[in-house]
């Protein structure tokens, strides 16, 4: 399956070690630029979960 990864809008212009991002119904994958060979699968309820944690740390 071939998709299209999107990178961060906080990843600059070189775009390097940032965070990508696709979907595939019924999940979100996300995936480090420097990495991508390690991908974490979520639900779309999942990510929202993850991006309300790391907001609430930060």
């Amino acid at each position: 399956m071939s998709v299209q990864w999107q990178k961060s809008t906080f990843s600059g212009v070189e775009g390097e070690n940032c965070i990508e991002v696709t979907r595939a119904e019924p999940y979100v994958f996300l995936r480090e630029s420097d990495n991508p060979a390690a991908v974490l699968t979520l639900s779309p309820s999942g990510l929202l979960a993850l991006i309300c944690e790391v907001r609430a740390v930060l």
